[in-house]
């Protein structure tokens, strides 16, 4: 048995934190970076070493802010993760801040991009499908606002705007994002102004992405998908340059038709997952393109109970609104009347019946004397209230249906149920975006000194995102192609576990240095299983150089 003296010893948690340097190795995110930024000399940790030390951080699912970095890194084998001669303490605010500044002047937006687009042609993982979509990035405290200056990127505008993280309290960025091919991972982001609308900034960004496609030469364009805040006459229908698939707003007259017809009306395609479709043409804006009107059994109930909910939570609002106005007093018929109308206007779904009724007075205070008439003062209402059914199923009707429409003319090769799944592929981003805002991720809202340095922060955060979808599909792909498993959490064996819980598996293991002499070290890798071991094995050659295996070993 080995025995050293505590002096001789240290040990460093490794975890899932070798994976991830390992991914970030392989995908040579630090080099594309100091490629593109200027090269410092007085600085030990380079801009692209600064990206991956936060990156690791913010996969690392600890909750660290950005000030904290040196903290997380202290315990950790740096130099093996950063693959350099770097220390934690090399990890602090100055560092990091001054590389989150050089992101900032070269350009978020056209840095992630260079990176991204990079990344998705060498490892062949660039697709036909652009999908796009935006959330809003709640932050905290006050920030000064730089003037814009001549030859720099423009900065974005902390403000507040329509709060998507339900914070309209706070001030926001708006980040917006494209998302493309087999495993997800994001290709573009924009750092916005907190009050930007995303029917404008959508148009923008696709026309950012097209332009930057024509600087690196890339023929090949995209079919883009967003939701509705992309179908406009003034943009997406006036320029037509590119194919795209997206929701009808219901605000539109047609759609609004499509949507309320019987449902005995349409020649519904039933499809599997609870979904049926039909399809029909519209030339609205002037521009042919296909139409389906969708309906899906799981969005209807949903939408039902929502419904109910709402309906007695008003009904009982209105039952006690109807007592206060039983004891209002109307001057005369007529206002009583216009009363009624006013409340059946205003709700739809009940159906108001009041009766009028007469308030006399007598003229003098106390028991009225004989032969004394009273007056006639005005009317109060005694209403009932009862839901208008005949409504409410109109309104049922058009529950669980949506409206989807491209400009793909050709039903042959670009079929219905392709649309369908297709839009509902849209979905990539949504759970891109949750995972930004899980709460053990790196922010859910922002402690930064400036705009700059936020905007900066948000392609790092987006990088986070990219890692980690490209290593999950990566492991995935991998047991697919050589029919191997792992466990999940119910100890099945599964080809397609969640990264998140890979990353549990590899909790506690460790680095162990045994200095013996001064040039005599041996580094052991501790607590490794079987399972282990071919988690590593799966992840490839640098992942089993980052955790002592052998390279050759690897699947």
């Amino acid at each position: 048995m080995l025995e050293v003296a505590d002096s001789d010893l240290k040990t460093f948690p490794l975890d899932h934190h070798g994976l991830i340097a390992a991914v970030c190795k392989d995908l040579q995110i630090a080099d594309r970076i100091d490629q593109l930024l200027p090269v410092h000399d007085a600085r030990v940790v380079s801009p692209g070493r600064a990206v991956v030390a936060l990156i690791l951080n913010g996969l690392g699912f600890t909750n660290r802010r950005l000030y904290l970095t040196p903290q997380f890194f202290a315990s950790k084998p740096v130099e093996r993760l950063l693959d350099a001669p770097i220390q934690a303490q090399d990890l602090n605010d100055y560092a990091l801040g001054h590389a989150l500044d050089d992101l900032s002047a070269y350009g978020v937006s056209r840095l992630f991009g260079t990176v991204a687009f990079g990344i998705a042609l060498d490892h062949k993982l660039l697709g036909g499908l652009a999908h796009l979509d935006s959330t809003s990035i709640s932050v905290s405290g006050e920030y000064e606002q730089p003037s814009g200056e001549d030859g720099e990127p423009a900065v974005i505008h902390l403000t507040h705007g329509h709060s998507k993280d339900k914070r309209p309290d706070l001030k926001q960025a708006v980040l917006s994002l494209v998302v493309n091919g087999p495993s997800q991972m994001p290709i573009w982001m924009d750092a916005l102004d907190g009050n930007s609308s995303d029917k404008k900034s959508f148009h923008e960004t696709i026309a950012k992405v097209r332009e930057f496609q024509k600087q690196i030469n890339l023929e090949a364009d995209f079919k883009w998908v967003a939701d509705s805040a992309l179908y406009s006459s003034g943009s997406l229908l006036a320029q037509n340059e590119y194919l795209w698939l997206t929701r009808v707003p219901e605000t539109i007259l047609e759609a609004k038709a499509c949507v309320s017809q019987e449902d005995e009306a349409i020649s519904w395609k039933p499809q599997e997952g609870g979904y049926k479709y039909a399809e029909t043409l519209s030339v609205h804006g002037n521009i042919p393109q296909r139409w389906l009107l969708v309906y899906s059994e799981q969005a209807y109930a949903r939408e039902k109970t929502t419904l109910e909910k709402n309906l007695t939570k008003e009904e009982a609002q209105l039952k006690k609104d109807i007592g206060h106005l039983g004891s209002h007093v109307f001057g005369c018929e007529k206002d009583a009347e216009e009363e009624l109308v006013k409340l059946a206007k205003e709700y739809p779904l009940y159906r108001f019946q009041g009766q009028l009724i007469p308030v006399k007075k007598y003229a003098r205070k106390g028991k009225p004397a004989a032969g004394d008439e009273a007056t006639l003062v005005g009317y109060t209402i005694d209403l009932v209230l009862e839901r208008n059914e005949e409504a409410v199923s109109k309104l049922l009707n058009k529950k669980g249906r949506f409206i989807l429409a491209t400009n793909d003319m050709d039903s042959e090769s670009y079929p219905a149920a392709r649309m369908l799944a297709e839009y509902k592929a849209q979905q990539g981003v949504e759970r891109g975006f949750r995972f930004l805002k899980d709460p053990w991720f790196m922010v859910d809202s922002v402690f930064l000194k400036s705009p700059r340095r936020i905007e900066a922060l948000m392609m790092v955060m987006t990088l986070c995102l990219l890692v980690y979808n490209v290593a999950q599909y990566y492991l995935r792909n991998k047991l697919r192609k050589t029919g191997e498993t792992l466990p999940n959490q119910l100890e099945k064996e599964v080809q397609n576990p969640t990264l998140r819980w890979i990353f549990q598996i590899m909790e506690g293991l460790g680095i162990a240095r045994i200095e013996s002499g001064p040039e005599a070290v041996r580094v052991l890798v501790t607590n490794m299983t079987p399972l282990r071991k071919k988690i590593i094995r799966l992840f490839g050659p640098t992942a089993c150089r980052m955790h002592g295996l052998n390279p050759e070993s690897a699947f």
